[in-house]
């Protein structure tokens, strides 16, 4: 397949700046719309992708995602969000960015061209075969996150990858790639709009349901969710409400006690247990 950077294409729209407020917003609303039917054509590797890690998770392995400026922002974003929705330790999905904390604000000069450091990352958490590396680069062609997946896949490591750009360097390094074409942004080279629209879809995709069958999520619920403030003590003191039949004070303290839906459910329906218990 010829590698042809479609997020390197000139935009469709022209004269930009001589558009109103409104013909802009409207514009970048129909690009948009683009992206959710772009995602939907990525669903069968997404779901070979998540196949693959939830055995690999069940055995204590974890997902790593790598990448640099946007991509790499996103993946911390979606692995920073798996503790307070799931109420899973930080160490079960890891973002790693080219060119570290400094970078989730400021650029680092060519620390996404460094094609060793990556791996090395990966070696100081420790990386197993349990585990997997999912690389995130609109372009396909991120050396930092390329050189990693390469050498992860030499150790046997599962890799997969989330790109803009079909039959890339990087989808070359992945067992499982998930190519989501979106086309070119509206500003021209601008991956942080559509691509970034579309890797933040993806990822919500694979931790999601990653986490709803390893069991952190019953009905439709966020039971094990960490009661980190009082808007969600109050949303977990509702669903035992809604689940048990109690009245909201009774709940309230019984989500307190146990300090999870799913613990407080537990032990309300464990034989001879008292309501307040």
């Amino acid at each position: 397949m010829t590698f042809i950077k479609i997020t390197e294409q000139d935009s469709l729209y022209s004269d930009l700046e001589q558009k109103t407020v409104r013909q802009i917003l409207d514009d970048i609303n129909q690009e948009d719309q683009k992206v959710a039917l772009a995602v939907q054509k990525t669903i069968p590797q997404v779901e070979k992708l998540v196949s693959e890690i939830v055995p690999r998770m069940q055995q204590g392995g974890r997902i790593f995602y790598m990448g640099a400026g946007t991509s790499g922002r996103l993946g911390v974003l979606d692995a920073s969000e798996i503790p307070p929705t799931f109420g899973m330790p930080n160490t079960l999905v890891i973002g790693l960015i080219a060119g570290g904390e400094t970078a989730l604000r400021n650029p680092v000069e060519n620390a996404e061209d460094d094609t060793a450091r990556g791996w090395e990352e990966l070696q100081a958490h420790h990386i197993t075969p349990k585990d997997t590396v999912i690389g995130i680069a609109a372009s396909g062609t991120t050396p930092y996150v390329i050189g990693a997946m390469r050498q992860a896949r030499r150790h046997g490591i599962l890799t997969g990858c989330i790109t803009s750009n079909p039959g890339s360097p990087m989808a070359a390094e992945a067992d499982i790639a998930i190519e989501m074409v979106v086309g070119p942004e509206y500003v021209t080279g601008s991956s942080r709009m559509k691509s970034g629209t579309g890797q933040k879809m993806i990822l919500n995709m694979i931790t999601t349901t990653v986490m709803i069958k390893l069991g952190r999520v019953k009905g439709n619920k966020m039971v094990n969710m960490q009661l980190s403030n009082q808007k969600l003590v109050d949303r977990g003191t509702r669903m035992l409400v809604d689940e048990l039949g109690l009245p909201y004070d009774q709940a309230n303290a019984l989500l307190l006690l146990h300090g999870s839906v799913k613990k407080a459910v537990e032990a309300y329906r464990k034989p001879g247990a008292t309501a307040s218990s």
